[in-house]
């Protein structure tokens, strides 16, 4: 039974169609070693013509690359420009105030919720005509200790929030920082087992933590998916993640099966 378990473990598949397996599978992705390879016309992977110079002056070697300084960066964009650094601090500064982030809570349980995302709002077609029109954001979090999800429209031109909105049961993607705690929470699990021994058969390594993986998080809504296992039942109201996990510069490990409820802390197992 070991052997044919650990045959099991050991079925590789490749990139994100990988086999659903009793635990996690190992999936290795090779390039041809000319992938992308082209010449200086975008043929791809076709010779140059014999005999021709090398770039440069007199057919020596280029010049070496120079790298330029990005240009610097102002305060406040205009028009439909991305939204500046100093701009994102302010829109996430005017969402949510520090008096009020001691009453919700991140993904790890600290104070304040958890930042998703900030982005640029569409101009209104009047607004869209002004030489100078406002700049708006649209800030959103998840706070963990009531499970909701908040956004809040600020006016970064008049620094004010123009409108604010709590919703429960609305479960957008998650964010990278989600997608590690889930991966720190299935790797300490029992259920954890099998991603651990497919760490170890790959790299030699015990995994003790999500820092060797590259994590990607996709929502699990539970009964919306049609199926919600006892312990899966609160899903779609709490915050649950599924998890597709990767060895930095290795293999991928098949996950999918697991669902973590990061609301809850804990981990189960679909099927």
């Amino acid at each position: 039974m070991h052997h044919l378990m650990h045959r099991h473990l050991g079925k590789i598949v490749a990139g994100a169609a990988l086999a659903l397996t009793g635990t996690a599978a190992m999936a290795a992705i090779t390039l041809p070693s000319d992938a992308g390879a082209a010449d200086g016309r975008g043929n791809a992977g076709r010779p140059a013509a014999l005999g021709a110079p090398a770039p440069g002056r007199d057919g020596g070697p280029p010049p070496p690359g120079v790298v330029e300084k990005a240009a610097a960066q102002g305060e406040r964009g205009t028009g439909r420009d991305p939204l500046t650094d100093d701009e994102l601090r302010r829109a996430q500064d005017l969402a949510l105030p520090r008096t009020l982030r001691g009453a919700a809570a991140d993904v790890t349980g600290r104070p304040g919720p958890e930042r998703l995302t900030t982005d640029l709002v569409e101009l209104t077609p009047a607004e869209a005509q002004l030489a100078d029109p406002p700049r708006r954001a649209r800030v959103s979090f998840y706070d963990y200790r009531s499970d909701s999800y908040l956004t809040r429209t600020v006016n970064l031109t008049t620094s004010t929030v123009e409108s604010a909105d709590t919703q429960h049961g609305v479960q957008p993607p998650p964010g990278h920082d989600e997608a590690v705690e889930a991966a720190r929470l299935l790797i300490a699990a029992p259920l954890g087992a099998g991603l651990r021994q497919d760490y170890r058969d790959a790299t030699g390594h015990d995994l003790t933590g999500p820092d060797p993986l590259s994590v990607t998080g996709f929502v699990y809504r539970g009964r919306a998916e049609g199926a919600a296992p006892g312990a899966l039942g609160e899903c779609g109201q709490h915050r649950c993640v599924r998890l597709f996990t990767k060895i930095k510069n290795g293999r991928w490990i098949d996950t999918r099966r697991f669902v973590i409820d990061l609301s809850a802390r804990t981990v189960a197992r679909l099927g």
